[in-house]
């Protein structure tokens, strides 16, 4: 511990933690009035979940990096012992280490950087061993093939493992395992708020999630998706994400094409491992209210999807009640994953993934839209970024719930067009879910417009608040899915003429994007259904083009807009943990 050292310099820690570099979401304040509106029962079974929420961050945090916990040891040793510059520079560090959960950031520019000195982001993160090279990986993983042991292998490469050395292999650890201090606490948490709940069928899923934590049984897991992914009217939300965005070693086996065969012939599909995000937060009925309203159409949407004979979708078109609920929720507190503010935090989920169990045992799926991420922090700024960047005549049709209105265009596309089948994308896999969802929410404005969902001015607010949103500061690493996709997509609507740089400001002939998005879902869609790697990674490098234009419009963003990277104000949290 003594010789760990922070990274950066007293002057650019107090940039990065400064207002202007550091935006602030206020999640729920302890007299929020959500709050004094839960039943006493609910309230004492919300004190309970936040208290698990910060015991499986901890967990979280071994996942990110094996160095986080030490680190975060270090800064607090340091603001008790050292001298005022170190107490300074280690106060300002534990904020950004707060924000970012953990040692390890990218900035809105796209700069990654630890807080500590002399360490690097690994690509396994703390799911496998730090000095384990791909190479290494590759041979450890076919020489285990040829010994036999296909089980231990299928292992290792599964969502829910910590790969660790043995011998002159490799061993997988089952999360419950690897995490049991952490999963024990957090699950008699659970329990806990269990007894007080005043809704059944929360209750339910809270005990069936408490037992999931404490069984090496992947199918307690699908149990425990299947409850909660059938919840629709409770007053409290409680999430366990399991999402795989960050493991860069597990999906490296399909670059490897000999390696990739192997498995293939075993029967092991590699899966990239879940990183555990936790929220919390009181279901506001007005807003989920508002987002059933296009649960009705889901279906008919289902049936115009691209090559939608040639898969099984998650929403059927033939059933009239999808396997979709969808919630609205006020947050308490975002921890691990899901409140890793890296450059930005997540406006909704839809889950489980397609990796998970409980798709397989007739379980659906659950949109989590996220009421305090989507509200605007700025108004002034917001206002700074449209001059520079967007037409002034378009500056009518922004409008911040137009975002809203798209986002849950885009969770809902995750539920539909092929529901498995694509893990062998690999490091592509996410690019391209993501990419598919955000065609889906424009592809389908005509047909809800058609449906009465939304009318025509609300189209050109959807797509041009979408537009304004996707404008980065800087070129993406291919680590970000999220932003490689949005990359991709200003460049196929420049080349379709949807929309047009001209001085650096977005134009957008609105006739034009609707067709635009269909032609790039019928490419996604596509790729999906390949079977093919080598198809997958073409079609994200033939729009992976980082541009004059766009490096134009970049540092216009980056002129008015000097935020780094975010945090969030946990108030009501913070007083339940009291």
């Amino acid at each position: 511990m003594n010789k760990m050292k922070i990274a950066l310099s007293l002057d650019e820690l107090k940039k990065r933690t400064s207002k202007t570099y550091l935006t602030t979401k206020v999640l729920l304040k302890k007299d929020a009035p959500e709050y004094n509106a839960l039943k006493d029962g609910d309230k004492a079974a919300l004190k309970q979940l936040v208290k698990a929420a910060a015991i499986l961050e901890e967990a979280f945090l071994k996942m990110d990096d094996p160095r986080n916990l030490e680190f975060h040891a270090f800064l607090k040793q340091q603001i008790k012992e050292g001298t005022p510059e170190e107490k300074m520079k280690a106060k300002l560090a534990l904020k950004l280490f707060n924000a970012q959960k953990g040692i390890n950031a990218v900035d809105r520019e796209a700069c990654k950087f630890s807080l500590l000195a002399g360490a690097a982001e690994l690509p396994g993160k703390g799911l496998y061993p730090a000095d384990l090279t791909k190479e290494e990986f590759h041979k450890i993983l076919a020489q285990m093939l040829e010994q036999g042991k296909t089980d231990e292998v299928a292992k290792i490469l599964n969502q829910r493992s910590v790969v660790i050395r043995s011998g002159n292999g490799l061993k997988a650890l089952d999360y419950t395992e690897a995490f049991a201090k952490e999963f024990k606490l957090a699950a008699a948490h659970l329990k806990k708020a269990a007894e007080t709940s005043t809704n059944k069928d929360f209750s339910e899923f809270l005990l069936l999630q408490a037992e999931a934590l404490t069984a090496a049984d992947p199918m307690k897991d699908a149990y425990a998706d299947k409850k909660w992914a059938s919840l629709q009217d409770t007053p409290l939300e409680f999430t366990i994400t399991r999402e795989s965005y960050a493991d860069e070693m597990t999906e490296t086996v399909y670059e490897n094409k000999q390696l990739s065969e192997k498995l293939k012939e075993n029967g092991i599909t590699p899966i990239s491992k879940d990183m555990l995000g936790i929220r919390v937060g009181i279901v506001n009925k007005q807003g989920t209210a508002q987002l059933l309203e296009i649960q009705k159409f889901l279906p008919e949407l289902a049936k115009l999807m691209p090559f939608a004979d040639k898969y099984e979708q998650t929403i059927s078109a033939s059933k009239a009640a999808p396997k979709q609920t969808m919630v609205d929720v006020d947050l308490v507190t975002v921890k691990g994953d899901t409140g890793a503010y890296r450059a930005g935090i997540t406006l909704a989920e839809n889950l489980p993934n397609d990796d998970k169990l409980s798709l397989t045992i007739g379980g659906g799926r659950r949109n989590v839209y996220h009421r305090q991420i989507r509200a605007v922090s700025d108004k002034k700024e917001l206002q700074k970024t449209l001059d520079a960047v967007l037409a002034k005549e378009l500056h009518k049709f922004y409008l911040n719930e137009a975002d809203h209105w798209f986002t849950i265009g885009h969770e809902n596309g995750h539920s539909l067009g092929p529901n498995s089948g694509t893990d062998i994308l690999g490091k592509y896999k996410s690019i391209i879910e993501e990419n598919k969802a955000d065609m889906v929410s424009l592809s389908m404005l005509d047909a809800l417009v058609k449906l009465g969902m939304y009318d025509e001015t609300q189209k050109k607010q959807i797509i041009t608040t979408f537009m304004v949103s996707s404008i980065l500061k800087a070129k993406p690493n291919m680590s970000q899915a999220h932003r490689v996709r949005t990359v991709m997509q200003l460049n196929h609507f420049i080349n379709e003429g949807a929309i047009s740089l001209e001085d650096s400001k977005i134009h957008i002939d609105y006739d034009k994007v609707v067709p635009a998005a269909r032609k790039m879902l019928e490419k996604i869609i596509d790729v999906q259904i390949s079977n093919s790697f080598e198809k997958g990674e073409k079609y994200v490098l033939e729009y992976f083009n980082w541009t004059d234009e766009l490096e134009a419009l970049a540092a216009k963003m980056r002129k008015v807009n000097k935020s780094l990277n975010g945090t969030v104000k946990e108030e009501l949290a913070n007083f339940l943990l009291r």
